[in-house]
């Protein structure tokens, strides 16, 4: 098997005396063979099938009942028990049922949902992110809310990534220890700091979580970082002024290769009630404890839960200390059997050998597999690499768009119009190899439909890549993709 390396190059920052000091600690890995693990798990499907609703796991007989209601509002009966079947096989936790969710489009409403759910928290807040920062909305900061929240009497509890959150300024996170606020550095970068625990700077926390007393969670690929800003109401730019970063007299954000991006970035997250919130305090207690976290009092972390809505939700943790990740056996098996389409909308498409020979048979067999990928980006590397597969893609009958005029962030996929998935994991080596991710997968149409009315809505302002006009490229373009791809292992 080969050596597959992967550092975060281009991934927003980039810092070549960190990116060489990851490679030499990454040393070789593996992107693991999902094959064997879909077969393990397939032949012990039968004691996976387990659905918890608000009041604890259902019986057989509710069960049944319930699949049998959301099979007909699917009105894909055969599809939608065909991908449950695939779900209870792969993944390792619980379905949940009984679930209320809402699409949250860009910054804005993202921003908009998180600030309103921590405005209105009585008990603890709970936030684990790579790129934390002090953001604001409405005129409002987000560190003047926490603190106000802690003088409140409200817990509040952070995870942010080491290296994501880089460049964020000490005083933000000195003034909300002051205030009383717990606080916990992801693998810290550098190595006198993480001694205790080993050195693993390559293997980052990439997850986006935000928790309220337990009953309210958003997730996705949103970060709470200020570049989301520049078109968020209630921002610097809204009101006519310039963004924070131009009065501090920082040039306008560019990639690595120096080129202008937009100030707009399109991404996605969901909001959500109900049980699937007690999978998601789990997995952020999960990391509080790994990363040795002090002493929080959880006596309000799991509360109580009623019925929000019809949605049915199981959330998904992946790790580098898995043996492969979670989340990408649950979509490769999801692609492979797919019947009538494939919508993915992917930031740094920058896919595994397995990824792309699944997405590739999934068109020769007649699904109608549309990628919504970006015409420019934070990462311009991992467009390269992108490139380097458009013409097998397109010659297997994937249609390709690129979306210009935004920084395309999202992690988004549906499939079938009853399979979707919403989260932080990226189509790239690095969600499968380093990176800690969480993603939602939803079963239905309610949130399929809403996905796939995005993709389209994206679909009307972007560019269709054509298999024609891609061959004609200059032989030097063709080349030059040939050699980009040998990077795609170190993203």
């Amino acid at each position: 098997m080969e050596c597959r390396t992967a550092c975060p190059f281009g991934k927003h920052r980039s810092y070549a005396a960190l990116a060489l000091l990851i490679l030499a600690a990454a040393g070789c890995a593996t992107v693991p063979d999902a094959k064997e693990d879909i077969a393990e798990a397939a032949a012990t499907s039968s004691s996976r099938l387990t659905i918890l609703g608000a009041n604890g796991p259902l019986t057989i007989q509710q069960s049944h009942r319930l699949l049998s209601r959301v099979a007909d509002d699917a009105g894909q009966d055969a599809s939608f028990r065909r991908h449950l079947a695939i779900e209870a096989a792969i993944a390792r936790t619980p379905l949940t049922a009984d679930n209320a969710t809402e699409l949250l489009r860009d910054g804005s409403a993202t921003f908009e949902a998180v600030f309103k759910a921590i405005a209105a928290a009585k008990h603890h807040i709970n936030l684990e992110y790579y790129t934390l920062e002090d953001i604001s909305y409405g005129g409002k900061h987000l560190g003047d809310l926490l603190v106000a929240k802690r003088r409140a009497g409200v817990a509040v509890n952070i995870i942010y990534d080491a290296y994501g959150s880089s460049d964020t300024p000490a005083a933000f996170f000195d003034r909300l220890k002051a205030a009383g606020a717990k606080l916990l550095a992801f693998h810290p970068v550098n190595p006198l700091e993480a001694a205790a625990e080993g050195y693993s700077p390559n293997d980052r926390d990439h997850r986006k979580i935000m928790i309220v007393d337990g009953t309210v969670a958003i997730i996705g690929g949103v970060n709470l970082a200020t570049y989301y800003q520049s078109k968020t109401p209630g921002s610097d730019a809204a009101s006519g002024r310039a963004p924070a970063t131009q009065e501090a007299g920082n040039p306008q954000e560019t990639n690595p290769q120096g080129t202008t991006l937009p100030t707009k970035w399109r991404d996605l997250s969901i909001r959500i009630e109900g049980p699937a919130v007690e999978q998601l305090q789990g997995l952020f207690l999960g990391h509080w404890k790994n990363e040795d976290g002090s002493k929080l009092d959880q006596s309000t972390f799991f509360p109580v839960q009623s019925a929000k809505g019809k949605e049915m939700i199981r959330i998904i943790g992946s790790s580098p200390e898995q043996d492969v990740s979670h989340y990408y056996v649950t979509a490769i098996s999801a692609i492979r059997n797919a019947e009538r389409r494939i919508w993915l909308t992917a930031a740094y498409f920058v896919p595994t050998f397995e990824e792309t020979h699944a997405l590739e048979d999934a068109a020769e067999r007649g699904v109608d597999v549309r990628l919504m990928l970006p015409a420019v980006s934070d990462a311009s590397t991992a467009i390269a690499v992108a490139h380097s597969h458009y013409s097998d893609l397109l010659e297997s009958g994937v249609r390709i768009f690129e979306l210009g005029g935004v920084v395309l962030h999202s992690k988004i996929m549906t499939i079938d119009g009853v399979w979707s998935a919403i989260g932080s994991s990226n189509f790239d080596h690095r969600s499968v190899l380093f990176n800690d991710e969480v993603d939602a997968v939803i079963l239905g149409s309610r949130t399929a439909k809403g996905l796939e009315a995005i993709f389209a809505e994206d679909q009307k302002a972007a560019k269709e890549i054509k298999l024609e006009e891609w061959s004609k490229r200059p032989f030097t373009d063709r080349l030059g993709d040939f050699f980009q791809r040998n990077w795609q292992y170190l993203l």
